[in-house]
């Protein structure tokens, strides 16, 4: 083996010839262009079948989203009691003949679930996790030059089979890739940085090359490293020789002067190239991204990023986007996670599987750390018809894709293995499971810790048993005292709390504890599913309702996590409609007692109303149209500021001082009666494409454009322009409204629609109407997507 360092010269000559040979490898996105059917069809694998009448669509697609909400739906509340079952996408394409030399593979971003693919008739396998990417091997049974049919069953007819809502169908995305026959690997490029400082950093590139030709391949693999800004910082030349019908691993390392790191501040990326030359012919080219940053835990002072210690500030999401159900545009996240960010949230936890890859981008690039989870259960299962039917012969299969897939992410500082795992009970079956997990993560990413959330260790005995040994960093779901108990019987433990209250004894034991790496609230967003009653289909845990708008019980922990200046009010209010107030699902301050950003009061009557301050400022003082109702200063145990308020009409105003000064203030206004619709819209511009939306939220306000809380208007949405109502949903989980619809009932005085441009360029128009309201419009710029 031949290793040659070349400098950017030498690069800008093989970059012309990356140029020459553009075609090496090409990726054809196969989103679009599908026949659906939700029903079973037997036969329709093959070719011949007619599916003149199924519907044509574009995935991703969930088709368990439309609905319609029923009570007899068998998925129940933890399926939001939306509909299940058999669904069958077919969808016809063509391959050149000069193709049929070479490697062709397609790519699923996620199927849920039970899926089965077959090529021109051909079963190419069974896929039960609807979570886990994957891929198959067209090469043989394409036609090329003619007709070929690719054709998918997903298959979630057995129910319960999820705690939440899961979805239907291809609802991520699909590519077809075609390849000489020596290749990189799928996810075969594994860039590490084991050494990082402020002066160099050592940056580590494993390369997976596999020729699945009949004849030995002498080539020249070439790997490149550019910046931030482009150019190219470093490379290499390697001179190999792979064996018919084999693969080669090839390890290289490379030093970066002064390293841009990736941060959470400054979340910038490095550019990884890499080229298969043999005979003076490119025979395979990739490019990815990669961060150079230096994550890990220790066990007396928790995390540190880039030689600075601070706290995961966590939530826990599942992954459904509210009104798209499981098939969601990144856009949806990008707004979500932005509103997270402003709370104060530094990092997410996957809850309880491997996301969307395109979810992880948006974490890499708006400065997120990520718990990478992968399993609900393992072999003692939650559900009738859970992933425990299938963990034995799968498990180590979905774990070693999910972190093959994902190892390449800088948001990624944690691979989880499971979560309030029921086989814990059974010691030697469990350590069996554990240690084979965590051997799988280990050999597949060497750089990252494992976790698990432990479920009620004590009564297991997982942290005397040897079980919570066998990870890197302990994690415990909500028991605290617990886990803190653990770390102090065996202070070279590394701990992290996986999932949490709301409350301030969760948040106290975290700031309080040095040791105590982060937490991971549940939730950051309302989530479809989960519901223990008709007709809820939601759960109302999160920080942000499904629309992403923030919770005024949010406000408390933003004053608590946020490092700028903040003030907001609200008032608490008795709430007679407890939810169970077990471990999960925030304990009685959140469900007990309600909290409302507003000065509009059901009862107008005299009254005290409790008027609570979040700040992290040194002092606030209240004020009740104008009249001070006293100054608090702020509680060394993290409490809020309460006044006692009798009820008056009018404004509430807040205004926080540090150091004599004002550093924010926050009002209430009493509502009058309704007179018309406001919008409001995220941005002033909408790209175009499935990935991008825009948020526009109507609210009902009275004559002083003050929102009236209690109004609960119809709203219908019209739009003209290139541009189209993709979705309209509320904060109400008790709703049954379809999504995919132009109208939408207000719920405590507000609705969303979510837009998608149809075209690059325009001016796209939406108008909201209610009866006996003036309506109101707002514009919007389509541009192309960027």
């Amino acid at each position: 083996m031949t290793i040659k360092p070349f400098k950017f010269a030498a690069f800008a000559l093989t970059a012309m010839a990356f140029a020459a040979t553009a075609f090496a490898r090409e990726t054809k996105n196969f989103d679009s262009d599908w026949r659906f059917l939700p029903a079973d069809a037997p036969r329709a694998e093959q070719i011949q079948f007619d599916d003149s009448v199924w519907r044509q669509l574009d995935v991703p697609h969930d088709w368990s989203i439309e609905g319609p909400f029923a009570e007899t739906n068998k998925t129940g509340g933890a399926g939001a009691f939306l509909p299940s079952g058999v669904g069958w996408y077919r969808k016809h394409f063509t391959l050149p003949k000069d193709s049929s030399g070479r490697c062709v593979r397609v790519e699923f971003d996620g199927v849920m679930q039970n899926s089965d693919v077959w090529i021109n008739g051909f079963h190419l396998g069974h896929r039960p996790s609807g979570y886990t990417s994957f891929s198959y091997e067209l090469t043989g049974h394409l036609n090329f030059g003619g007709d070929n049919l690719l054709a998918v069953r997903a298959d979630t007819s057995q129910q319960p089979a999820s705690r939440w809502y899961s979805g239907a169908g291809i609802y991520r995305h699909v590519r077809l890739v075609v390849t000489d026959p020596v290749y990189f690997e799928q996810n075969g490029i594994f860039t590490s940085t084991p050494q990082v400082s402020a002066a160099q950093a050592t940056v580590r590139v494993e390369i997976s090359i596999t020729n699945e030709s009949a004849a030995a391949c002498h080539a020249g693999l070439q790997i490149s490293l550019a910046g931030p800004d482009g150019r190219t910082v470093c490379g290499a030349t390697n001179d190999t020789s792979i064996d018919a019908r084999t693969g080669r691993n090839i390890v290289l390392e490379f030093t970066v002067p002064k390293p841009r790191r990736w941060n959470l501040d400054d979340p910038k990326f490095y550019r990884v190239s890499g080229k298969i030359v043999s005979g003076g012919k490119t025979l395979d080219e990739t490019t990815g991204e990669f961060g150079i940053r230096d994550a890990h835990f220790e066990a007396d002072t928790g995390f540190w990023l880039n030689g600075k210690n601070f706290k995961l500030y966590g939530v826990c999401l599942h992954h459904d986007g509210g009104a798209f159900g499981a098939a969601v545009p990144p856009g949806v996240w990008e707004h979500r996670l932005a509103e997270l960010k402003k709370l104060g949230v530094n990092a997410i936890r996957t809850a309880h599987n491997p996301p969307a890859p395109e979810f992880l981008d948006l974490c890499d690039r708006m400065g997120f750390l990520v718990m990478d989870e992968f399993f609900d259960c393992w072999t003692v299962g939650k559900n009738p018809s859970d992933y425990h039917l299938f963990f034995s012969e799968w498990s180590r299969v979905d774990a070693r894709d999910a972190v093959r897939r994902d190892r390449n992410h800088p948001s990624v500082i944690l691979y989880s293995v499971g979560n309030e795992i029921h086989d814990t009970p059974q010691l030697e079956k469990a350590k069996k499971i554990l240690s084979g997990l965590v051997d799988v993560c280990h050999e597949n990413d060497p750089t990252r810790p494992v976790t698990q959330a432990l479920f009620r260790p004590n009564v297991s005995g997982d942290y005397t048993n040897g079980l919570a040994d066998l990870l890197d960093v302990v994690g415990t779901n909500y028991r605290d005292n617990e886990l803190l108990a653990a770390q102090r019987a065996k202070p070279s433990r590394k701990i992290i709390g996986t999932e949490q209250r709301h409350d301030r004894e969760t948040w106290l034991n975290l700031r309080d504890h040095p040791s105590h790496a982060g937490q991971f609230l549940w939730t950051g967003v309302d989530y479809l599913g989960e519901s223990r009653r008709w007709p809820l289909v939601g759960h109302a845990s999160g920080l942000l309702d499904r629309t992403g708008a923030v919770k005024p019980m949010a406000f408390e922990r933003q004053s608590w996590w946020s490092a700028a200046p903040m003030l907001r009010l609200a008032r608490r209010v008795a709430h007679d409609d407890v939810m169970p107030t077990d471990p999960g699902y925030g304990g009685p301050e959140l469900h007990t007692q309600v909290q409302f950003a507003d000065w509009s009061p059901r009862n107008v009557t005299p009254h005290d109303e409790n008027v609570e301050a979040y700040s992290n400022c040194e002092e606030v003082e209240l004020f009740l149209n104008g009249q001070s109702l006293g100054v608090k200063k702020i509680n060394a145990n993290a409490a809020q500021r309460v006044w006692p308020v009798p009820f008056a009409s009018g404004t509430l105003k807040a205004v926080a001082r540090n150091g004599g000064k004002v550093a924010a203030t926050d009002e209430l206004r009493s509502a009058g009666k309704p007179a018309r619709i406001r919008l409001n819209a995220d941005g002033d511009a909408l790209a175009s494409g499935w990935d991008h939306v825009a948020f526009i939220t109507a609210t009902v306000v009275d004559e002083n454009n003050v929102p009236v809380p209690s109004a609960n208007d119809l709203i219908t949405f019209t739009i003209s322009g290139p541009g189209t109502i993709a979705a309209v949903d509320s904060a109400d989980n008790a709703s049954h409204e379809p999504f995919r619809a132009n109208e939408r009932r207000a719920f405590q005085g507000r609705c969303v629609a979510i837009l998608k441009a149809t075209a690059p360029t325009g001016k796209i128009k939406l108008t909201a109407a209610a009866p006996g309201r003036a309506p109101a419009t707002l514009d919007l710029l389509a541009t192309a997507a960027p």
